[in-house]
């Protein structure tokens, strides 16, 4: 079988599955696990035996006209280089573990056929945005996506804070696909074709005249789906949905598409210096501010959640200075280590009945109740933390070089000012990774107060996997020396002066992060707090919603937990009440947007109703009083109805008389 078939194979098979388990998950419920599984699992493998067969070396195109247009053709296309590959490789192993973990995460959830099914989709759609060598069919499998957060977000609809994240990813995302459409217009209308490689072709022969505008519009989407600065207010808010599908969007679908979709099409952006200055001082500002936001969360999982923001921040910043190298790199290794930390986060939740840290702080003896959990959610904080050997040091150190080729000139891809502002911000942002990977390993593992609930030993299908994706996050890194072929044949080891750097200001972040958890554990048992304990038998799903609803109602939307404990706290002062809140983006946007819609709604209902609604009200009316009139002058007695006709009559006669005299005197 040759390549392309195979790579045909990797986003069919789990469309064939989701299908299957759709019209199979009434009738035939015990095929729904194997559906939700094998199909993925095979997808996998193919792409790992496609990756093996493309080996990092000349890229793989096969296309066949999908439809005629009449101008710009649309084909069903395949384009295999190593980005390619290796991100379906990874997203293959991620979809696969968070399927096997699901059987046992929402073992009795009724509507589990559904959601192992919408999965099985999203899988899909984004392993068409991977292969696809086409815009439009890539456009087809970005959109899915964004369908299919909106009901894996809102799994739980009978919470109000699950419909309410749903119905925001979804709003805000689409108001980044607006803009991201129509710069897709603009780029086939500029080279004459939606074909990837035609269009890098066109851009690298100066065929492109917007290059500016098709960049900006192009980056508004990259932004609403990769939860970047100003359109990341969404992402916090989806950890309403199921833990598994947080570890999905986060690690291997969503959130990456956006950074994939500018790597592949980074020569189109690079030929707008302006475009990339725009893209660096985009993620220096969501670096550091998700940096801030997440040290001030008591949410566990709204920490992971500002944690892959930033992260995609620094992706974004590699892409910037030019380097997709650097920031596919970092996409893969964060999709691994992130996976294991919310995967993890859902064991947790289960483990303590709570996603409060600060309660997790009374608690002690967590470590002991779920070690896999503790010990593989440890490693993959030190890779976030970028502490070495871990990937997430490789990686993380691979974009900051990157900025600093750029800054100091040695590279020309892009502005000095882009290389500046990414290396700044992302040092920056290294402090404040390692400071918030600190915090929640402190609060969550080394709490002081009551036993924590015995649940017994984590089903198997959670644990295995943590370990499984705890691999790749301890190795890939490792091997990075020898990865260059599949990035484009560019070197990704870090370089002396950075690595020091990096790695010190991590670990000063780190430093002061447990000396102030040292200086407020006191206060914390001195400070009575109430704990939410799930039933021990509860079904981690359960537990998480029970969880998710009573931290609303202790600490509000905001997750700015009342617990003067906190080492946050200390650290960001009077900061951290705005940070705690997202730096009140929402309610900017509630005043600046919403407020104004409805208001206008407002108007356009008393319009309708007040103006619209009279002049039809009023047209019945006249038609009823006129009916009326004429119901009333129907008497039935036929010498009113003759007095009636003479005395018409009478009154034309004395018109017509009147009217010729005026016309014989003039």
């Amino acid at each position: 079988m040759t390549t392309t078939t195979l790579a045909a194979l990797v986003p069919l098979l789990p469309f064939l599955g989701a299908v299957a388990g759709l019209l199979l998950g009434r009738t035939a419920p015990g095929y729904v696990r194997p559906l939700a599984i094998l199909p993925t699992l095979t997808a996998a493998v193919i792409a790992v035996i496609v990756a093996a067969r493309q080996g990092g070396g000349r890229a793989i195109d096969a296309a066949t006209q999908l439809t005629p247009t009449g101008s710009v053709p649309i084909d069903l296309a395949l384009h295999l280089d190593g980005f390619a590959v290796l991100v379906a490789v990874l997203v293959g192993l991620v979809a696969t573990c968070v399927q096997i973990y699901s059987t046992a995460y929402l073992r009795d959830d009724p509507r589990y056929p559904s959601y192992a099914a919408l999965v099985s989709l999203f899988t899909a759609a984004m392993l068409l945005v991977v292969y696809s060598g086409d815009l439009m069919v890539l456009l087809v499998g970005w959109e899915i996506m964004g369908i299919c957060s909106y009901f894996l977000v809102g799994h739980y609809w009978e919470t109000p804070e699950a419909r309410a994240a749903s119905l925001k990813a979804f709003l805000v995302t689409k108001l980044g696909d607006v803009p991201f459409l129509i710069g897709l217009f603009a780029l086939a209308a500029d080279t004459g074709t939606f074909r990837i490689t035609k269009i890098l072709g066109a851009v690298a022969n100066g065929g492109l005249d917007h290059p500016t505008l098709i960049a900006l519009l192009l980056l508004a989407g990259v932004a609403g789906k990769s939860a970047q600065f100003p359109l990341h207010t969404w992402l916090p808010d989806a950890m309403a949905g199921p833990t598994p599908v947080s570890a999905l969007i986060h690690a291997a679908t969503m959130v990456a598409a956006g950074i994939y979709f500018v790597a592949r099409l980074l020569p189109v952006f690079a030929a707008s210096g302006a475009a990339l200055v725009v893209l660096a001082v985009m993620a220096a500002v969501t670096m550091i501010g998700s940096g801030l936001a997440a040290l001030a969360q008591d949410d566990i999982k709204r920490v992971l959640a500002y944690s892959t923001i930033g992260q995609l921040g620094y992706m974004s910043g590699a892409l910037a200075v030019g380097d997709r190298g650097a920031a596919v790199f970092h996409l893969l290794s964060h999709g691994a280590f992130k996976a294991v930390l919310f995967l993890a986060a859902g064991v947790v939740i289960h483990a303590a009945g709570t996603n409060s840290l600060a309660v997790m702080s009374r608690m002690s003896g967590l470590p002991k109740r779920i070690p896999d959990a503790y010990w593989t959610m440890t490693v993959a904080l030190l890779a976030l933390a970028a502490i070495p050997p871990f990937a997430g040091f490789f990686s993380k150190e691979a974009v900051l070089v990157a900025a600093e080729h750029t800054a100091f000139g040695d590279r020309d891809v892009a502005p000095a000012a882009a290389g500046w502002t990414i290396l700044v911000a992302g040092l920056i942002a290294a402090v404040l990774t390692a400071a918030y990977a600190a915090r929640l390993w402190l609060l969550a593992f080394r709490g002081r107060g009551a036993e924590a609930p015995e649940h017994g030993r984590q089903p198997v299908a959670m644990t295995s996997v943590l370990w499984i994706l705890a691999i790749p996050t301890i190795a890939f890194g490792l091997a990075v020396g020898t990865i260059g072929d599949w990035f484009d044949g560019h070197a990704l080891t870090p370089s002396l002066a950075t690595a020091v750097l990096s790695t010190g200001v991590g670990l000063v972040g780190g430093l002061v992060t447990y000396g102030a958890w040292r200086h407020t554990t006191a206060l914390a048992a001195r400070t009575p707090m109430g704990s939410v304990v799930a039933h021990p038998d509860a079904e981690p799903a359960l537990v998480e919603v029970e969880a998710m609803t009573a931290h609303t109602a202790a600490y509000g939307h905001d997750g700015d937990a009342p617990d003067p404990a906190d080492p946050g706290r200390l650290l960001l002062g009077p900061l951290h009440r705005h940070a705690a809140a997202g730096f009140h983006l929402d309610a900017l946007y509630a005043a600046l947007f919403v407020r104004p819609v409805l208001g206008a709604a407002r108007v356009v209902r008393f319009l309708d109703r007040e103006v619209v609604d009279t002049y039809v009200r009023g047209s019945g009316t006249g038609a009823r009083w006129l009916g009326t009139a004429v119901r009333r002058a129907q008497t039935g007695n036929v010498q009113t109805y003759l007095s009636a006709l003479l005395a018409g009559s009478l009154v034309l006669a004395i018109a017509a008389v009147v009217f010729a005299n005026v016309n014989a005197g003039s």
